[in-house]
């Protein structure tokens, strides 16, 4: 079943990259009591996920911010080494927390899985993004499969 708008989110763990190395991240502990603008992508370093998706999110960091959202993250069915050396790449160091997936249990958990394996991809998150207010969708936008238009950080801002 996919998640709604409306919905806790399920419990998961995501990895991060820290100075001190691999670090879990608990879905629970990391939105609770805040409002986070989380966006998925189907795979790191991939076209439009590179060209459009995270600089977009990059750019509007700071609007976004300014209109209430605590923290951008970004997740992909990615270890927690590649979406670090990705952020750095893009520059998003400060602006988006890249959170590993790196099984896909949490794109699992929501319902929102592709099957990339045309692209030698296997099971992947979709690509979508979501305001979450303590733990709780406020605004879901799911693309349509190719599509680039509803996930962008300008969609999100107009939400907000």
């Amino acid at each position: 079943m996919t998640i709604a708008k409306g919905d806790r989110l399920p419990a998961a763990t995501f990895a991060k990259i820290t100075e001190n190395g691999p670090e879990q991240v608990n879905s629970d502990t990391f939105f609770a009591g805040r409002t986070v603008a989380l966006f998925s992508v189907p795979g790191a370093f991939t076209p439009t996920c590179s060209a459009k998706h995270l600089p977009g999110f990059i750019e509007k960091a700071d609007a976004l911010k300014q209109k209430g959202v605590d923290e951008i993250a970004c997740t992909a069915v990615n270890d927690a080494f590649v979406m670090d050396a990705w952020g750095k790449s893009a520059g998003a160091q400060g602006k988006v927390t890249m959170l590993a997936d790196g099984n896909g249990d949490f794109a699992k958990a929501v319902g929102l899985v592709m099957d990339g394996s045309k692209f030698g991809m296997g099971t992947r998150g979709q690509r979508f993004s979501m305001i979450v207010k303590d733990g709780v969708v406020q605004e879901l936008n799911v693309e349509s499969p190719g599509d680039f238009k509803v996930s962008s950080a300008e969609h999100m801002l107009g939400q907000l």
